[in-house]
């Protein structure tokens, strides 16, 4: 079925709505239409959509974008990197797309998303032999109508040894050698953090007997029992938030629990909590560097609270991994990182509130595996797999990338 196929089905949608109905009450009306429709016709719409979605592993993008103002009515792809229409695909108006994503929500996704105008959550297509491909999924608004992001979930987990991490670190994110802490991957948007936290957890699934517990929203990659039991629990969906999940995972005899991501001050609680009580603790957070990542955790919780979770922070914190993927010169990208262990002078720092201290500690601290981002931003371009000009491009210290350029 092709693009103008689909709006074929779901226009008459689209004409049984008053053209007074505005807002949430016109996207209510279209989902009780899409609720009327037969099965065959739904398929057949999801059938499209998912056309659009494999095309993602032709053009070896990460990314799909569609519908709401901003697309323009074309389809969009991030292509190493790079977001890119697709000129050759359907033209689709938002008034079309509004219907056909409501065609892709079950009652309870739908109310969720009125509720909160966002969803997120997982989109599964089946091939014939019954392999599974994962998609990330944000359904969001735009000036009254739909629009919809998905990213491709590698199913292939990269191995552990590829990130090339000093054994120092290995042991750190290892439950064989350390029961216990937090461990942070960090990273903007779209930096790989989860896929580098996937390598962490199959790491561990395949060296230790073990109960892993992963909270995320939505769950990505879905780990095969190896010698853990690992438990997928998506909020939204099989439970609450961030804070019920792990919190009830204390009750279930873990000894890893994953937390998707540090949102807010109270996720962030939780998980100092969670590792207080002697587990060995994963998430993530949106920042760009190790030091950032501490002064994020203690900038997020109320100022009487600071001192606190500074100290427990000190206590507690294992490893940061804050990491970019860095456009190489074949046209691809390579993975760049910081990483931080918590020796006793960075203890001390954090405890202290002398974290600008900590950046000279990484670069001192590559007898046990630690290092600046423009350290292996230089690494990558001795290797000639990076240009100096997108090392330099891609620093947070841009003065030190100056002196270690040349």
């Amino acid at each position: 079925m092709s693009g103008t196929d689909v709006q074929s089905l779901v226009k008459p949608i689209l004409d049984r709505i008053p053209r007074t109905a505005m807002g949430l009450e016109r996207h209510r009306l279209i989902g009780e239409e899409v609720q009327k429709l037969p099965e065959n016709t739904l398929l057949a719409i999801r059938g499209v959509v998912d056309g659009w979605v494999r095309r993602m592993a032709q053009v070896e993008a990460s990314d799909i974008d569609i519908g709401g103002n901003g697309c323009g009515g074309r389809i969009w792809y991030r292509i190493h990197g790079n977001k890119k229409p697709w000129d050759d695909g359907p033209r689709l108006e938002p008034e079309i797309t509004d219907a056909i994503f409501h065609a892709l929500l079950m009652p309870s996704q739908r109310t969720l998303l009125l509720d909160a105008r966002n969803l997120d959550f997982s989109y599964v297509i089946v091939d014939e032999d019954g392999t599974r491909h994962r998609f990330r999924t944000d359904m969001y608004f735009d000036l009254d109508n739909l629009g919809l992001n998905m990213r491709r979930i590698n199913t292939e987990i990269r191995p552990f040894k590829n990130l090339n991490v000093h054994p120092e670190v290995a042991k750190a994110l290892s439950l064989k050698y350390l029961k216990y802490g937090l461990s942070l991957v960090t990273g903007i948007t779209g930096s790989g953090k989860s896929s580098t936290l996937d390598s962490i957890i199959d790491a561990n699934n395949r060296s230790v007997d073990a109960h892993i517990v992963i909270i995320a929203s939505p769950v990505e990659m879905v780990h095969e029992p190896k010698r853990c039991i690992v438990r997928h629990r998506e909020v939204g969906r099989d439970v609450l938030s961030f804070r019920h999940g792990a919190v009830e995972a204390l009750r279930q005899d873990p000894d890893i629990i994953m937390i998707g991501e540090l949102r807010d001050a109270e996720t962030i609680m939780t998980a100092l909590e969670i590792t207080d009580s002697g587990h060995k603790t994963f998430s993530t957070l949106h920042t760009a560097s190790a030091t950032e990542s501490i002064d994020r955790i203690i900038g997020e919780v109320p100022a009487e609270e600071q001192d606190r979770v500074r100290n427990r922070l000190a206590d507690v914190l294992t490893c940061v991994i804050s990491q970019k993927l860095v456009p190489t010169i074949d046209g691809k990208r390579a993975l760049a990182k910081e990483i931080l262990l918590n020796t006793p002078s960075v203890k001390s720092a954090i405890r202290n509130n002398n974290t600008g201290e900590i950046y000279q500690m990484l670069m001192e601290g590559s007898a046990v595996g630690m290092q600046t981002l423009e350290q292996d931003l230089k690494r990558l371009v001795d290797e000639r797999t990076i240009s100096a000009e997108e090392a330099f491009n891609y620093a947070n210290n841009k003065k030190r990338m100056k002196d270690l350029l040349g």
